[in-house]
């Protein structure tokens, strides 16, 4: 299929007919081919955002939360539909990938009821004369950049607080991912949002990112990415002086110590692990397991992997599906060989399967279990984006903490024990914007998701969410 983007409440192509395929991530097959769109045509939708931010930022609460609430509806009633196109250009299970519609659907419906909730203050003057009235107003033209992991949870998490807010919008999906993206829109359309406040654009993504840092009239920036990304946007966005929300990397701890619930921990540590095959930002990435029951962890560990089934994200029980690209498949090849060689003992996986040749299926990695793992070795210092487990050693809880925090990220982190005066002091020595406590999946929709240190600025989700999407006005009126 030839697919379009959408400008001011139209769906136009690349005016060179320049396009890129999408592929699935399974069967390396061609899903369609989507506008690789000019730079030229991303200003258009600038002006479109620009033009139709004044009408938009003026109605009323209630009146943008009824077209956040037939957008709700319309995202239920297509949700098998949305979620096959996930698996397609994704490879998640389409389980989970129905599960990721659901999930984004929240952040519409949680966002329709938001915009009611947006407040001002009047303050106690000092003079007489004087009244002190505080008011929120939207930013105004938001880009949101987001990523091929969660294609579709990740717009619905940026764009709904900001159309709550009073902003207009213009999404770049990744190129790896846009076509559930596409869907989107079209039910945005279906639901009636006026022409301009909704715009969608594919392409390279330094080229529309550069037109986004350029143009003063784009107000705000949301990003999900890579920590080096994310770094260029904060320092290419001071010319215009931009706001930011920056979700990037982790490279999250997990800690059982030896009093914890051994059955919550291994269910926990699977479901951190290799949901999305391990392509997960708040993925558990280094397993910190007291020594004393080191040996039962890992067998009990290792019993639950092999019940695991990977596969094509269509097919029947499917636990596992393909990683994204090449890419993805040397790095966790790399990181393993490299473990191995410094004495690293694979448990259990450690088999990879890519394809002969383009179109000739996808890239596969087994779920893998690496214990004796050492801070010397790349998989303790980077983040692997894959389904790799690697098992550390810990002895107490001060030496725990510190290795735990001894890294530049800071987003998503997770313990299992039972006690809750550890529990506690645990969670809040911890250097993470989210902690899992016998946890381990964490996300939710009325909760605030992001990290410290370089995972980030800024939250996302709840009420902390809509702040973002909001300037402060103080007026001082005289008497």
């Amino acid at each position: 299929m030839e697919y379009k983007n959408f400008i001011n409440g139209k769906w136009v192509d690349d005016h060179h007919q320049n396009h890129f395929p999408v592929y699935n991530p399974s069967t390396g097959e061609i899903l369609g081919n989507v506008p690789k769109i000019s730079k030229e045509q991303v200003s258009e939708a600038i002006d479109s955002a620009s033009a139709a931010f004044p009408a938009w930022s003026k109605l009323t609460a209630e009146k943008r939360g009824k077209y956040l609430k037939r957008l709700y509806q319309l995202i239920l009633n297509h949700k098998n539909e949305l979620g096959e196109l996930i698996t397609l250009e994704q490879g998640k299970p389409l389980k989970e990938a129905i599960g990721e519609v659901v999930y984004g659907a929240g952040f519409v419906e949680w966002y329709s009821e938001e915009a009611k909730r947006i407040r001002g203050d009047m303050l106690p003057s000092s003079h007489t004369d004087k009244r002190i009235m505080v008011i929120k107003q939207p930013v105004g033209v938001v880009a949101a950049i987001t990523p091929w992991n969660f294609p579709f949870a990740m717009i619905t998490r940026k764009i709904a607080p900001a159309l709550a807010a009073g902003c207009t919008v213009i999404i770049k999906p990744a190129s790896q991912t846009p076509l559930c993206a596409i869907k989107l829109i079209e039910l945005l359309d279906e639901a009636g949002f006026p022409k301009g406040v909704v715009n969608l654009v594919t392409g390279d993504s330094k080229e529309i990112g550069e037109t986004f840092l350029e143009d003063f009239r784009v107000r705000k920036i949301t990003f999900t990415g890579s920590t080096a990304v994310g770094k260029h946007l904060y320092k290419s966005s001071a010319a215009t002086m931009k706001r930011l929300s920056l979700e990037l990397g982790g490279h999250a701890p997990f800690i059982l110590f030896d009093d914890g619930n051994m059955n919550n921990a291994v269910a926990g540590a699977i479901a951190s692990k290799f949901r999305n095959c391990g392509q997960v930002c708040i993925a558990s990435n280094r397993f910190y397991i007291h020594s004393s029951i080191r040996t039962e962890f890992i067998e009990k560990l290792v019993t639950g992997i092999q019940l695991l089934k990977q596969g094509d994200g269509l097919e029947k029980d499917i636990d596992l599906g393909p990683l994204i690209d090449g890419k993805a498949y040397e790095k966790i090849s790399s990181q393993i060989k490299d473990a191995v060689s410094k004495g690293a003992v694979i448990e259990c996986g450690g088999k990879g399967k890519s394809p002969d040749h383009p179109g000739n299926g996808g890239y596969f990695y087994e779920p893998t279990v690496l214990s004796n793992v050492t801070p010397d070795m790349k998989i303790y210092q980077e983040e692997t984006f894959g389904p790799v487990l690697p098992i550390i050693e810990f002895k107490n809880d001060n030496e725990v903490i510190e290795m735990a925090n001894a890294t530049t990220y800071g987003l998503a982190a997770y313990l299992y024990t039972e006690s809750l005066s550890r529990g506690i002091q645990v969670s809040e020595a911890l250097e993470y914007g989210i902690v899992g406590l016998n946890d381990g999946a964490p996300s939710s929709v009325q909760a605030p998701f992001g990290g410290f240190k370089e995972s980030g600025l800024d939250r996302e989700g709840g009420h902390y969410g809509i702040e973002p999407f909001l300037e402060t006005k103080y007026i001082s009126i005289g008497l």
